[in-house]
């Protein structure tokens, strides 16, 4: 089956998958986790024949930490589908109500957006979590993963497509995996259009230019996490410390790991050398400007390139800035529009960073690691929206969903 007809079946099963009720998606759901929980097995096993070939292959660490699932993480995913079957249903939603002078009724109402397509690379979970997602949000799923993790990617979709298969009332296109991973086969999704409604890329930076280069159905782009945090000179140090060792070190291959540690010239003889230490006791190699290298002779010099760099991994980029007009102008040069933070004390620079840094989540006095669907009481995320349009930030299940006018009237005619 081609691509372009794995997308049609979905948009023609929308029409029903949109009109399932709250009940019957959660039945599903929940399906899914019993399931997932059955093939536990099978699925870990094709997991490990991914990691293998991958790793023969010469797969970095990064993404061999993505590719990879444990015990822990394959029940991660069934608490995660969970979740989602707990969330309130956004589908049928009146998110406002007004009553005209002429005495029309305006409502909106929210309701599913049609087929939703996800590329992902190297990251089994998404298979699993994107599937419930649209499900609870009433589209349907059309997924592409890499060729890396296809084994597992495959083993999880027999799994859904079983639970699927127990609910008669769900077409079994309510949850498609493209099998073809090719880039031709990538580039027929991203033109798709009349059968997909809206494509989230999740990838490297040539599958994101790709995306923006040739697709023509609708997009919302997970792009790339240059993430900043800004320690302030009235930041509390302890708090400053744990934050700052926690937003780089608690897991570095995610986009929501810290890559550049802005410090107010204030903290560089009494708190920086300290944190530097905290980090490197973590592993993290330190890349500085001439005032950290001062301050802490064991960082490296970092180069202009260092600034624009999504490490993913244990190295981490820190400058020293005059205050905090400077660390937004930073952010505003070289960041991502994905997460960035403060760690202050003066309640006024801290409002001042917030309203000011342009960016989809903005963390204050906490770790931007809290970047997350599941964080955000979402479940999960389908991505990470760093574009303006129609949604920024972690996307939940709200924005899986538009919003319909329905108006009521009793026999109103329009004169003009």
């Amino acid at each position: 089956m081609s691509v372009t007809d794995i997308c049609r079946d979905a948009a023609e099963a929308s029409a029903t998958v949109k009109t399932l009720t709250t009940a019957e998606k959660d039945r599903v759901l929940l399906d899914m986790t019993t399931a997932i929980a059955d093939h536990r097995g099978k699925i870990l096993e094709a997991n490990g024949q991914d990691v293998q070939v991958a790793r023969d292959g010469g797969i970095s660490d990064t993404l061999a930490d993505r590719l990879t699932l444990t015990e822990r993480r394959t029940a991660g995913l069934i608490e995660a589908i969970t979740t989602i079957a707990a969330l309130p249903d956004p589908v049928g939603q009146v998110v406002a109500g007004w009553t005209r002078p002429n005495g029309l009724l305006v409502e909106q109402i929210r309701e599913p957006l049609g087929v939703v397509a996800v590329i992902y690379e190297a990251r089994p979970n998404v298979t699993a979590e994107v599937a419930a997602l649209c499900l609870k949000s009433g589209n349907c799923a059309v997924l592409r993963g890499s060729s890396t993790a296809m084994a597992t990617n495959t083993a999880i979709m027999a799994a859904l497509a079983e639970a699927i298969a127990r609910h008669p009332g769900t077409p079994a296109a309510a949850v498609q995996l493209i099998r073809d991973p090719s880039r031709d086969g990538a580039l027929e999704l991203m033109r798709a259009k009349g059968y997909v409604d809206l494509l989230v890329p999740r990838g490297g930076p040539e599958l994101i230019a790709q995306v923006e280069r040739d697709a023509t159905v609708p997009t919302v782009i997970d792009g790339a996490g240059n993430c900043h945090v800004y320690i302030d000179s009235s930041a509390d140090r302890r708090m400053a410390t744990e934050v700052a060792v926690n937003a780089k070190a608690s897991r570095p291959s995610v986009c929501n790991a810290m890559e550049t540690l802005l410090v107010h010239e204030e903290l560089v003889h009494d708190w920086l050398p300290g944190a530097l230490d905290a980090l490197a006791a973590e592993g993290v190699e330190i890349r500085g400007c001439p005032a950290v290298c001062g301050a802490w002779p064991s960082a490296v010099a970092a180069t202009e390139a260092d600034w624009g760099t999504e490490y993913l991994g244990l190295a981490l980029a820190v400058k020293v800035v005059k205050d905090a007009s400077e660390a937004i102008a930073h952010i505003a040069r070289w960041g991502t529009s994905n997460a960035e933070g403060i760690v202050a004390s003066d309640i006024r620079v801290a409002r001042r960073f917030a309203r000011e840094v342009d960016s989809g989540s903005v963390f204050v006095n906490t770790s931007t690691r809290y970047s997350d669907g599941g964080e955000f009481g979402y479940g999960v995320e389908i991505g990470v929206s760093t574009q303006k349009l129609h949604v920024r930030g972690p996307m939940g299940l709200e924005a899986l969903t538009t919003v319909k006018n329905v108006v009521w009237g009793d026999g109103q005619t329009r004169v003009l």
